[in-house]
């Protein structure tokens, strides 16, 4: 199995498989580093790490002799993050600790670049980590956060979904708002929070806020046979196995009540969401998908 976390219970273990090696094209990066003048980086902070994916993405636009410092509340990822910067022979540059993006065990103007990737959508106080990551940066430094619109994705279509009926269109994407505003109302983070970023880069004074957006998109077609693809392909069969969504079913259950949704209305809505499973595996096996 592509990844071997996915039935843990620690954040995001869902997403800490062999897709997420794919989730950014190297070219992309290499342009984001000469934008951000990478290369004069020395001292680097990832917040909220995981298994250590984004920083040592990262490594291949850094300088050779910059150190990475990784942080995580969760001292199994910081485990495995060092494990897997051992593997990759990176462990000489990359070190990890347990650590919270809201109160960051590091003196002021300690790093020339923080970043975070996926970290400010988990945080029930987004400005608090922000805050925390422009204390620790030096004058003169970078912030780098990635952070998604996750919603938009509900609008995305692929060969199968686009002329689907309206209602079911827009009955997806009512659960999905509904519950990512539910997520957020419980204080567990607001996973489209990317458009907000730069205002909050903005309000706390920083200059030269830029915002570029990730170009990468995840095809999905005839004869599915790319590492990626192929890793797409079990993810999905394992989520499906456990009746898994973007959520487990009785957290997408919470999320919708908290979010204002109806007890009346939610098997209807799980239904539609998950319901085009075996539809997609069918064309899967007859080669007609086609998705991006």
């Amino acid at each position: 199995m592509a990844n071997e976390f996915r039935t843990l219970d620690c954040h995001s273990a869902e997403y800490f498989g062999d897709t997420r090696d794919h989730w950014w094209n190297l070219d992309f990066l290499e342009l984001l580093g000469k934008r951000l003048s990478l290369d004069r980086v020395r001292d680097v902070l990832d917040v909220g790490c995981g298994v250590g994916h984004w920083g040592q993405l990262l490594a291949n636009v850094l300088p050779s002799s910059a150190r990475v410092q990784g942080v995580d509340r969760d001292p199994l990822w910081v485990e495995r993050a060092a494990a897997r910067a051992s593997a990759r022979r990176l462990a000489d540059r990359f070190s990890y600790q347990v650590a919270v993006a809201e109160k960051l065990p590091f003196a002021d103007a300690s790093f020339d670049l923080v970043t975070c990737q996926t970290v400010l959508i988990h945080t029930g106080d987004p400005g608090a980590a922000v805050d925390e990551m422009v204390r620790v940066a030096r004058p003169g430094g970078l912030i780098l956060a990635a952070e998604p619109n996750n919603v938009a994705s509900a609008l995305l279509f692929d060969s199968l979904s686009f002329h689907d009926p309206v209602d079911e269109i827009m009955a997806r994407v009512r659960l999905q708002l509904t519950c990512e505003r539910g997520k957020a109302a419980l204080g567990e983070g607001n996973k489209s929070i990317g458009d907000l970023v730069p205002g909050l880069f903005a309000e706390r004074g920083l200059r030269d806020v830029r915002v570029y957006l990730n170009d990468k998109t995840n095809a999905l077609l005839p004869p599915y046979d790319s590492s990626e693809q192929r890793a797409m392909l079990e993810e999905h069969a394992d989520l499906k196995q456990r009746d898994f969504w973007i959520w487990s079913r009785d957290d997408t259950h919470r999320y919708f009540l908290a979010g204002g949704g109806r007890e009346d209305e939610f098997d209807a809505l799980w239904s539609v969401a998950i319901g085009g499973s075996d539809r997609f595996d069918k064309a899967i096996a007859e080669r007609t998908y086609a998705g991006a």
